[in-house]
């Protein structure tokens, strides 16, 4: 079977090193791909946002499935087109994908369903925004509505602080993502991310992953996509994994009562506050980094999960997980997630991939004309450990990045910190 992945970073990196362990699997394509693809898949030049080319190159090529990996092209309505063309697709149409591409929107589907989530506010006036927040007390989160690549979050310590957020949105700095904003309630607790393959009935949970989104040590810093993971999650107790898992069956039975046709990965970011969990944020898709320790754990053929549930039936679908643990530290460019130079040489990657339990998934990299891989990114590798205990896949990670080396490369030394405490 020929699969065409669409995406550059390490989590289609991680779905093009699972997909291609199926016996099933032939030719893997991915677009536009990185540095780290193209040995096991063939990187190509796709628009992938226009979804006429996308469903005109898997004709041509005999694909039979097309895997979406980033949120722009749900938001953009690509899988409908690839639907439309009667090719199968994995990854929500344009309905769906609004989980995602709307805070707004999927706020107000929490309260329709009753998922508990913080309270909120929306607005499309800055003035009508920053008079709610006087009448707020800090901490309060403001959101840029639509997408803005894991950045348009601030959680902000003081009123001054949300109303310079607010400002900054209403000013452009997002574009048309932050034309609304959303105030929130902060919460307080332990993060966890739990993952559903859903083919718009049926709730298959993956196992539960705990993200560092904070750029410095000791959770400091500004948000960005995300500085390291690890899975499973210790701190979350049975009864709040149910708790969970409880909401994600509400949410896919919410979306089919509404008449949505989910059929892809369904991402719920919680928070594990002192009233139960509560629901932070939705993606419509594979969460980055949180894929690069889920998948390495997933015995069940990914190629098998992905055809039942874009087709629709996944009924017959049974997951099995490895019971290691797994942590992924992410190495980034210096200035990330502001400024920051591509085209940095990296070094030492086949002594990294080398140590046992360690696997290098590449996110922001690409190869030059004479084979060199080199820096394309903020976020450039995912150094995942595998271990029989934390501490081994811990050390295992941390041991495989003091092989890797570039100009200005830099991560976080605390990834797991809490799970040891």
């Amino acid at each position: 079977m020929n699969i065409l992945v669409l995406g550059s970073g390490g989590r289609e990196h991680a779905l093009v090193v699972s997909l291609a362990q199926s016996p099933a699997s032939e030719t893997i394509f991915v677009a536009p791909g990185n540095g780290g693809s193209a040995p096991g898949a063939q990187n190509v030049a796709l628009d992938i946002m226009d979804g006429d080319a996308v469903a005109t190159f898997a004709y041509e090529h005999g694909v039979e499935l097309v895997v979406v990996g980033p949120e722009a092209p749900l938001v953009a309505g690509v899988a409908d087109v690839v639907r439309s063309a009667g090719i199968l697709c994995f990854g929500p149409g344009a309905d769906g994908a609004r989980m995602e591409g709307s805070k707004q929107f999927s706020k107000e589907f929490m309260l329709r369903h009753d998922i508990p989530t913080a309270a909120f506010a929306s607005f499309t006036s800055e003035a009508e925004a920053l008079a709610y927040l006087k009448r707020q007390q800090a901490p309060v989160v403001v959101k840029a509505d639509g997408l803005a690549a894991g950045k348009g979050v601030t959680v902000a310590a003081s009123l001054e602080e949300a109303a310079a957020a607010v400002q900054e949105c209403f000013a452009g700095r997002f574009g048309e993502a932050g034309a609304t904003v959303v105030i929130e309630e902060c919460m307080s607790g332990p993060e966890c991310s739990l993952l559903v393959f859903t083919d718009g009935h049926a709730t298959l949970p993956m196992a539960c992953a705990q993200d560092h989104k904070r750029a410095y040590e000791g959770d400091t810093g500004p948000n960005t996509g995300g500085m390291g993971v690890y899975s499973p999650v210790p701190v979350v107790t049975d009864a709040e994994y149910a708790a969970m898992l409880a909401c994600m069956e509400r949410t896919v039975a919410g979306l089919a009562s509404e008449g949505i046709d989910y059929r892809g990965v369904l991402y719920g970011g919680f928070m594990l506050t002192t009233q139960g969990p509560r629901m932070l944020e939705f993606n419509a898709r594979f969460g980055d980094p949180e894929t690069q320790v889920i998948l390495p754990r997933l015995k069940t053929d990914l190629l098998e999960v992905l055809l039942a549930v874009a087709a629709g039936d996944a009924s017959g679908i049974k997951l099995e997980w490895d019971d290691r643990w797994a942590v992924s530290v992410v190495l980034a460019s210096a200035g990330y997630p502001g400024d920051y130079e591509k085209g940095k040489p990296i070094s030492g990657l086949a002594a990294a991939e080398k140590l046992e339990g360690v696997v290098v998934y590449h996110a922001g990299t690409r190869l030059t004309e004479d084979g060199t891989v080199v820096t394309a990114g903020g976020r450039v590798l995912n150094v995942t450990g595998l271990g029989v205990s934390f501490e081994q896949a811990r050390d295992r990670a941390y041991a495989a990045c003091g092989l890797i080396g570039f100009e200005g490369m830099w991560c976080r030394s605390d990834i797991g910190a809490r799970a040891l405490g």
